[in-house]
């Protein structure tokens, strides 16, 4: 059904925006604004906007902005349901053709850059979690080090291996688990993986700030978080049921909430805790959207020339 959806489009309609950068710079207001001035919608690429009831924490965009515009994959799972860059990308995908159908653009924005990843460049379903070979794999993990698994995925998948990091765990682990369980070494099972946008009119548009700047703001947003009720948030979803190990409670602006209920620090502690992860969350952002290619770079205050560089790139 996508396949044949696709093929009807025509290539002037294929266009897709994409608003990336760090947390806290201002993509959501760009995107609404920018929604506006070209006839978008809005497709969410964030892993915990996705979960109805987390709204203060995640920053959802306001009521009033989501009655004009349209807004896609927000408030679409319960907190205990996964959801994976796999389920993001199957799921901006059938939002992009529906966007694409009612001749609107569809606009991406977000700061999850494996989703856009995985949109991008293409993700293989793969096989799911081992438990047990995983266990093993902790095991002999301890017992002989990292550097030991590290050198077995070397020997089964050296392309890979080059890849990444001796220091990368979670990487290491999900290779030699996708060899073991298929017998195809990962790197190849990415190779034969294709993106379904992979001839849409890509626009990217990066959101940059001066650090300082980007820390004051991060640092205000989050003032204001807690301010409209961040913890009341947290104890209605305890009370509503919702466990702690529910996905989105990892997220950085609850963590340290549930810390500070269970009384294992203050409120106040909480607060500076959450501001330092975030920083740090905003760093490895950055450090990410700058290996992605084709982004050009604007402030968040710059309105016009990003408006003006989106409508000259939309074919």
């Amino acid at each position: 059904m996508l396949s044949s959806s696709l093929s009807k489009l025509q290539p002037e309609n294929k266009n897709l925006v994409l608003i990336v950068g760090p947390t806290g710079v201002g993509k959501s207001a760009t995107a609404f604004r920018l929604a506006q001035a070209v006839g978008g919608e809005i497709i969410s690429c964030d892993s915990m906007q996705v979960y109805r009831g987390f709204d203060i924490g995640t920053d959802k965009p306001p009521a009033g902005d989501r009655r004009i515009i349209p807004y896609h994959l927000l408030d679409i799972l319960d907190g205990s349901t996964p959801f994976t860059a796999a389920d993001f990308a199957a799921g901006a995908f059938d939002a992009i053709l529906a966007i694409l159908g009612r001749n609107r653009v569809p606009i991406i924005v977000g700061g999850t850059g494996l989703y856009f990843k995985a949109l991008l460049d293409g993700l293989f379903p793969g096989p799911g979690r081992d438990e047990p070979f995983r266990r093993a794999l902790a095991e002999e993990a301890r017992l002989r080090g990292l550097e030991a698994l590290f050198e077995r995925l070397k020997a089964v998948d050296p392309a890979y291996a080059a890849k990444i990091g001796p220091r990368d765990r979670v990487r290491i682990f999900r290779a030699l688990e996708v060899q073991a369980l298929t017998g195809i070494p990962i790197s190849v099972h990415f190779a034969r993986t294709e993106s379904r946008v992979r001839d849409f009119a890509t626009v990217k548009v990066g959101l940059q700030l001066e650090s300082k700047e980007l820390y004051r703001r991060i640092e205000s947003r989050l003032d204001r978080m807690f301010e409209q009720g961040l913890v009341g948030e947290v104890e209605s979803l305890l009370s509503s049921g919702v466990a702690e190990s529910a996905p989105p409670f990892r997220a950085l602006g609850y963590r340290h909430v549930l810390r500070c209920l269970k009384q294992e620090i203050t409120l106040a502690e909480a607060v500076t805790l959450t501001k330092i992860d975030t920083r740090h969350y905003a760093k490895r952002q950055m450090t990410w959207f700058r290996k992605m290619p084709g982004i050009r770079w604007f402030s968040p205050d710059e309105f016009a020339p990003i408006l003006g560089f989106v409508k000259g790139q939309i074919v």
